[in-house]
């Protein structure tokens, strides 16, 4: 009789999402196998890295605190403390609507931490070396998959079979382990595209992440701590597509000019700091969470354009909710009862921001001037409302 190496848990997908499940898992004593079939890039100016950056919203964090992540992210992340909407949908491009969401109005904690996903890939490796329950094996991925009624066997790309009681996709919006179990998914496509890229600029940020918008999706600056002795952003530039790839071949003189158009020099003159990279803007939902023996997280769940810092914060809801289920009942991990109380109680609130977010997202795209000041109008009226404004903070915390 043929025999593998067994683990409680296969995670499939060593991006950030993948990375921090097996952390997870692997800190609640479960034995843990991460495999994903392109090695992590941890240098920021190495070719082909992740220029993107991730807000870890309060509940993510107290996740990472327990996966023991933490303590290596917590001097690099950058805190924010005030999420800020101008609209500058006028006929000139310039604030006309300027409103602040303010932590301190529904915690004695900054919304969240910022964080590049470069530097999180680093450390969370970094962490997972140390770990005597997790084995982490950077280039092999996923081959194929054969579940049977108490367990997955899992056929890797080097040629090798390991085995588990539960595997958890974490591979990505095109998830090989969801296309292995024929889980659908319904894909809305919006033709726009996101340049990620850093700046510096002279005005400090003073912690306020900031979304102007205009036309063809949000332009945002995500605080990150001083680069070469100069105040620093993260920006996430939507854009339609045709001109989001425009944008990116200009001269870098040319592009410096159009980003600080954009950006109406909230910050003054902002400088290029990095190279820019360009990502296609999608949502996209799985009709169900799982398959015989597998949870499906992450992108491999739910995709969301870069709108209130929700991408991640989605996955590791999935992980807060996947880790209590199989604390609380550890003999039955993977098991048909836990995979679909785990179905029922993300997918309901996944379907729910997936919907919301889309609706901001296509708000943000308006070009016709009337609908730009229709925007701006509900933007002033649902600030004004006290009650209405804290409940969408909390709402995006995932407080409620």
């Amino acid at each position: 009789m043929t025999t593998f190496q067994s683990y409680d848990i296969i995670v499939s997908g060593g991006g950030v999402a993948g990375l921090s499940a097996a952390a997870a898992f692997g800190s609640a004593g479960f034995t843990v196998l991460c495999v994903d079939p392109q090695p992590p890039i941890t240098d920021r100016n190495a070719e082909g890295s992740d220029l993107r950056t991730t807000a870890i919203l309060q509940p993510g964090r107290l996740l990472l605190e327990e996966a023991g992540l933490w303590d290596r992210l917590d001097a690099e992340a950058m805190p924010l403390d005030v999420m800020r909407i101008i609209d500058a949908g006028g006929e000139v491009a310039e604030p006309r609507v300027t409103k602040d969401f303010v932590a301190s109005e529904i915690s004695d904690q900054p919304f969240g931490w910022n964080l590049p996903n470069w530097l999180l890939r680093r450390e969370m490796v970094a962490h997972l070396e140390g770990m005597e329950t997790v084995t982490f094996r950077p280039g092999v991925g996923t081959a194929g998959v054969l579940t049977r009624t108490d367990h997955a066997r899992v056929r890797l790309s080097d040629g090798t079979v390991a085995q588990c009681r539960m595997l958890v996709a974490a591979d990505g919006r095109n998830s090989p382990v969801r296309k292995a179990l024929n889980i659908p998914v319904k894909t809305r496509r919006y033709g726009q595209k996101a340049l990620a890229f850093a700046v510096t600029h002279p005005l400090p940020h003073e912690n306020v992440s900031t979304e102007i918008h205009r036309s063809g999706g949000p332009f945002t600056l995500v605080p990150l701590p001083d680069y070469e002795g100069r105040p620093s952003s993260a920006i996430v530039w939507m854009e339609d597509g045709p001109e989001a790839m425009r944008l990116i071949n200009l001269p870098e003189a040319d592009f410096e000019a159009a980003m600080n158009e954009r950006s109406c020099q909230i910050l003054g003159p902002l400088t290029l700091a990095s190279r820019r990279t360009v990502w296609p803007i999608i949502s996209q939902w799985a009709d169900q969470m799982y398959g015989a023996r597998t949870a499906l997280v992450a992108e491999a769940a739910h995709v969301v354009p870069p709108i209130g810092a929700q991408g991640l914060n989605m996955s590791l809801a999935d992980q807060r909710c996947l880790l209590d289920l199989a604390k609380a009942d550890p003999a039955n991990i993977g098991s048909p009862e836990m995979l679909q109380r785990y179905h029922r109680r993300r997918h309901p609130e996944v379907l729910a921001r997936v919907t919301g977010i889309d609706l901001l997202n296509r708000t943000s795209q308006l070009s016709a001037q009337p609908l730009r000041d229709l925007r701006a109008a509900g933007l002033n009226a649902l600030y004004s409302l006290a009650p209405v404004r804290k409940t969408l903070m909390q709402l995006g915390l995932g407080m409620r």
